[in-house]
């Protein structure tokens, strides 16, 4: 499991301080990444207590102050400003109308009005300092992106159906082209040598981080999930069922060989245990990212399990009608 960092000076009239889990990834200067968890905050049960989604039936005002911890959180977070300057202003984090599709979204300072006019995307990335892409979970997989030369970061809401997407373009694809397109546009305004790199070329460089999710003990589902991952995967990935992890920190590394993307379930015939992590890097290896950090699928990242830690939709969604959502956040500083 990544770091965990509790707040205690942020910390709720009533004592909750909130609670932070920091990416193990090799540091990128400049770049700043965290997730959620449900622990601090206002809100009552069952979204109790620091739930970031409006659609949610939570109490509005529980929901605003919960965001605006957040945003104090990042604010601590991130670095001071050089002495003999100015104060920063703490980095915006910068919503999305979530719809489990690919669409992915260019975050190019400024934020919308209104809910109404937030962009319906399940990605987003920008190069430009202070704007934090955020997408919000409880139970699909967060997905970060950063670029070890130019100053491009991005995030992904990756359930199965932006996962799996339409003719081996899911929402990891999608989101990865519009990444390397950003790329490669910062290496040629600034004279890089790689300025005409190629998407293979930029994937070397980039690193990603996968957050919490249902993990491959809990996420259940029919014949059609896999048969549409079987459907639309990468040509030659169609028949392979099993994926190579290496569960990797900022320090080491360790192979744990193939691990089974689909398993039947014990319980009920026909069904399937899927193995989400595993299916997306199943498909960042297609892309040539092989720096993948975070979430190797065993218990303790699964938000179903950690009840304590994380909301889920499909466990308190069945006892408790709704549930809070998470956030995964990624900015350049």
């Amino acid at each position: 499991m990544q770091s965990l960092l509790r707040l205690p000076a942020l910390a709720t009239p009533d004592g909750r301080a909130p609670c932070v889990l920091l990416p193990d990834w090799p540091a990128i200067a400049g770049v700043r990444a965290l997730f959620t968890t449900r622990q601090g905050g206002y809100s009552a049960a069952p979204c109790d207590s620091w739930n970031l989604g409006e659609h949610v039936q939570d109490e509005p005002r529980h929901v605003q102050a919960n965001r605006d911890l957040l945003h104090a959180v990042i604010g601590q977070l991130h670095a001071p400003a050089p002495a003999h300057t100015q104060p920063r202003p703490a980095p915006q984090p910068h919503y999305l109308q979530q719809i489990h599709g690919c669409d992915v979204w260019a975050l190019e300072g400024g934020a919308p009005g209104s809910a109404a006019a937030l962009p319906q995307a399940d990605a987003v990335w920008t190069a430009s300092p202070g704007q934090v892409c955020t997408i919000l979970v409880a139970d699909c997989l967060p997905v970060l992106w950063a670029h070890r030369q130019a100053p491009v970061v991005a995030a992904t809401h990756a359930g199965w159906r932006g996962l799996a997407g339409q003719d081996g373009g899911g929402v990891l694809e999608h989101t990865f082209a519009a990444f390397a397109q950003a790329v490669r546009r910062w290496l040629q305004a600034h004279n890089r040598p790689d300025a005409d790199a190629d998407e293979r070329a930029i994937a070397r460089h980039t690193q990603v981080w996968l957050g919490p999710c249902i993990g491959p003990q809990a996420f259940e589902v029919g014949d059609e999930v896999r048969q549409a991952f079987a459907a639309h995967a990468p040509a030659q990935h169609v028949t392979t069922q099993h994926v190579t992890i290496q569960r990797a920190t900022a320090q080491s590394s360790e192979d744990w060989g193939d691990i089974p993307l689909w398993r039947p379930s014990p319980q009920h015939p026909q069904r399937w245990l899927a193995h989400l992590p595993g299916l997306a890097r199943q498909r960042l290896a297609q892309l040539g990212i092989t720096q993948v950090y975070g979430n190797d699928g065993t218990r303790p990242w699964c938000t179903f399990s950690q009840e304590t830690l994380f909301f889920s939709h499909r466990r308190d969604s069945a006892r408790l009608g709704r549930t809070g959502r998470m956030a995964a956040c990624i900015w350049l500083e």
